[in-house]
């Protein structure tokens, strides 16, 4: 998905989302309070909201993303805190060797963009190599509940600058979600201009995800939900796993 419009909306429709909790959740996993030094590639990093807030914690940060509008968007974001990282364009189930890395992160599940199982399998086993030993790969994804969940959902918002509705419909393939979104944008004569885009996402099952894991090389699974180190239950909607590439010599 290319977010054509969504990306110059993204931020003030998503001020509701902690990103801290990502932040968070690396330093629970990893088991570091301080993250400094540390090298990190955040794939699908959007807005960068996550690179901002790595760079605050002294990471060395590489953002990755399909929207080259996004990616703009974050580049502003960085250079007005003070920060300069690397910023590439490009789809993660097609990455080239451009460096490697003590952790890679794909989160607020933007791995369930991935349209089918072959580009899944190919982005891990990238992330595989470019992963350090002893690395870790860190990603969430909608759990099967929460796709269901989305099944003939309509959410709306009315804002006097932006205003918006939300409808989502079962995708062709299983576990799958289309989403039609239409933004009202409010113009400076007092306006609006009607702009619509069409995001599909799909996810699988844990034990698909493990599987897939487990052929690009990962040995140590971790699967937790909803921003807690809790084992996943039948209604956890957001799915945590933690890989973590074998030691060197092991």
């Amino acid at each position: 998905m290319s977010y054509t419009h969504f990306a110059q909306l993204y931020d003030q429709l998503m001020d509701h989302v902690d990103y801290n909790q990502w932040l968070n959740y690396m330093k629970q996993t990893l088991k570091r309070e301080n993250l400094s030094g540390l090298s990190v590639l955040d794939l699908g990093c959007g807005t960068g909201e996550l690179l901002v807030r790595l760079k605050q914690a002294g990471v060395h940060v590489t953002g990755v993303d399909l929207s080259e509008d996004m990616l703009a968007i974050a580049q502003k974001k960085l250079t007005a805190s003070g920060f300069n990282c690397q910023l590439l364009q490009g789809d993660m189930s097609e990455l080239a060797a451009i460096g490697s890395f003590d952790v890679v992160s794909i989160f607020c599940d933007s791995l369930n963009y991935l349209s089918n199982e072959n580009e899944v399998k190919k982005t891990f086993a990238n992330c595989f190599n470019l992963i350090n030993d002893g690395g870790w790969l860190l990603f969430d994804v909608h759990s099967p509940y929460k796709i269901n969940q989305f099944i003939d959902a309509t959410f709306a918002e009315a804002d006097d600058e932006i205003s918006y509705i939300w409808n989502s419909f079962q995708g062709e393939e299983p576990l799958s979600i289309e989403h039609e979104l239409t933004f009202f944008v409010k113009q400076k004569n007092g306006s609006y201009d009607r702009l619509e885009e069409l995001h599909k996402e799909r996810s699988y099952a844990v034990h698909q995800y493990e599987t897939w894991l487990k052929q690009a090389g990962f040995l140590t699974i971790q699967v937790t939900a909803d921003f807690s180190m809790n084992q996943p239950s039948e209604t956890s909607e957001r799915l945590f796993f933690a890989c973590r590439k074998k030691e060197a010599g092991l």
